[in-house]
């Protein structure tokens, strides 16, 4: 039955009666899309694992003043960017380091997969990661918020504290030059030219 509620039936019957089913619900719907665009803009998996815990805690403190006002999900990954922000605050980045690091620990993997497959899967997502983390930050996050949380631009747009149009300018920037960088690389290394 609660499979049958949308996020923010969910969120209020959590809120007001401390209904756990409810939360857990709510919370498996969203625990891989928020983990991997903490992860994706962190600089390793445990801070991402602690902005995580760090953004449930926050979900579950707020409860019982929880109102909707537009999506859920919105609402959450609004509260991730202020972890984010929080974060970036407290501590600067070290030179060097970038924010994937540390991502091979968690290698995207599937059971049907020859060697071959797993080898060439882990050079794409290598080169993603290669790619995302050259982007500006303002059209990562686009492309993150967008990719990972199944929000509209007006959503983004509420959420990054920007219109709609800048959503949208960034995200095709964004797009435009992963797939760029994407081909760039791909020609590199299979020593084709267009």
């Amino acid at each position: 039955m609660l499979d049958k509620l949308d996020d923010d039936a969910l969120m209020l019957r959590y809120g007001a009666d401390g209904d756990m089913a409810a939360f857990e619900e709510l919370y498996g719907r969203h625990k891989g899309p928020l983990y991997r665009y903490l992860l994706r803009q962190c600089t390793d998996p445990d801070a991402a694992q602690d902005l995580y815990q760090e953004v449930w805690s926050r979900v579950i403190r707020a409860r019982e003043g929880y109102r909707p006002s537009g999506k859920f999900a919105a609402w959450l990954f609004r509260m991730a960017r202020n972890c984010l922000a929080d974060r970036a605050r407290q501590a600067r980045r070290r030179p060097g380091e970038t924010w994937w690091e540390g991502l091979d620990e968690h290698p995207l993997s599937g059971d049907d997969r020859g060697p071959e497959d797993e080898r060439a899967l882990d050079e794409s997502a290598s080169r993603l990661r290669v790619a995302l983390d050259e982007l500006p930050p303002e059209q990562r996050d686009a492309f993150l918020l967008h990719q990972e949380s199944g929000l509209t631009l007006e959503e983004i747009g509420r959420v990054a504290g920007v219109g709609r149009e800048t959503v949208k300018s960034r995200l095709r920037y964004a797009v435009s030059r992963l797939r760029e960088r994407l081909t760039e690389t791909t020609e590199t290394l299979t020593g084709t030219q267009p």
